[in-house]
């Protein structure tokens, strides 16, 4: 009989209005068979629920732990540095008046309570993205940098910040069996395969750097297909997601207004991304098969992260669900459709 390798899941962190018991049973009546909830939705009031509360609810819920969405907090570590204002949806309001410093060193305490909050839920792969770490001229990613001069080289210093930076998280990480999964993404400290691979080099290797899979972010010149086979060895998460491109309008404006955008993310079934030749390249580079190894489930879940500039979220999220659930979640070939011919 043919097996089937994935299951249909749900990113937590656009649902942050809903506590977990509340998101846990949107996701299974949408049809979920597993869900990816934020770290918000893990809080208390004085800290983190307990591993024991949050498998409880799960196990209600009857659905799947698939992981925990952890972007929010590693983008306010590596980008606090910048003394961007962006961190401040992110964190307490009390956090938000002390100093870049101390904003960072509040992140990276919240996020290592929270690593080891994951390895009490047997939760070994974290999505996640690291910040600004390069500086946002780099980010920008426009070729009349000028980012080396007389006196000063914005790229080896972004390399040296990132290592330091992220020194103590990684080795937290590594010591509990945790993989970073870093969703490359436009301003982050990965962009495309490159950097992320550059990310790689320079921390000499370390296994717990991984990547979560979006095909959504491809929309500058590297196709996913391009992106995602330079980096599959060390992808272990990975969202579905999909967006148009409208043409004759500049990728990068002013418009903070979602519908004016010239990139807009829609529901999954109408955009541009073809999601099944997607999710079979995944299966190629065996992100399905390291997830289950390293989680100990019998499926890998794609995750919906649907997002769109005109529709209701909760309904666009439904609808990316069902899409999953009955067009991606398909039996794997037991050998090649050749075998069969002239028999």
């Amino acid at each position: 009989m043919a097996s089937i390798c994935y299951h249909p899941s749900i990113e937590g962190a656009q649902h942050g209005a809903k506590s977990l018991a509340q998101f846990l049973d949107y996701a299974k009546k949408s049809g979920a068979a597993g869900a990816q909830p934020s770290n918000f939705m893990l809080q208390s009031a004085d800290g983190f629920k307990s591993a024991k509360e949050i498998k409880d609810t799960f196990a209600k819920a009857k659905i799947s732990l698939d992981g925990v969405s952890a972007h929010c907090p590693f983008w306010v570590h590596t980008t606090a540095w910048t003394g961007s204002p962006t961190v401040r949806p992110f964190i307490p309001p009390d956090v938000a008046k002390k100093s870049a410093d101390e904003i960072e060193k509040w992140a990276e305490d919240y996020i290592l309570r929270l690593l080891d909050l994951c390895a009490g839920l047997g939760v070994k792969i974290v999505p996640m993205f690291w910040g600004v770490a390069f500086g946002w001229e780099l980010a920008t990613g426009y070729p009349w940098g000028f980012w080396k001069g007389g006196d000063y080289d914005l790229l080896q210093e972004g390399k040296d910040r990132f290592v330091k930076k992220t020194a103590k998280i990684r080795k937290h990480a590594k010591s509990l069996g945790i993989y970073l999964a870093h969703e490359i993404h436009p301003g982050t400290a990965a962009m495309c395969a490159d950097d992320f691979n550059l990310l790689v080099e320079i921390c000499k290797g370390d296994k717990c750097l991984a990547v979560n899979a979006d095909p959504s972010h491809c929309w500058e010149g590297e196709s996913w297909e391009t992106r995602f086979r330079k980096v599959g060895s060390r992808i272990y998460a990975c969202h579905v997601k999909n967006f148009v491109i409208r043409c004759g309008l500049p990728l990068r404006f002013m418009a903070p207004n979602w519908p004016d955008r010239a990139m807009q993310f829609v529901d999954i079934p109408s955009g541009d991304l073809n999601m099944s030749r997607y999710v079979e390249m995944l299966v190629n580079v065996g992100y399905p098969q390291r997830y289950c190894q390293v989680m100990g489930k019998p499926t890998a879940p794609l995750v919906v992260e649907a997002e769109s500039a005109y529709r209701d979220l909760d309904a666009t999220s439904a609808n990316g669900i069902a899409y999953v659930r009955d067009n991606l979640c398909f039996p794997l070939a037991a050998g090649s459709f050749e075998e069969g011919m002239g028999a």
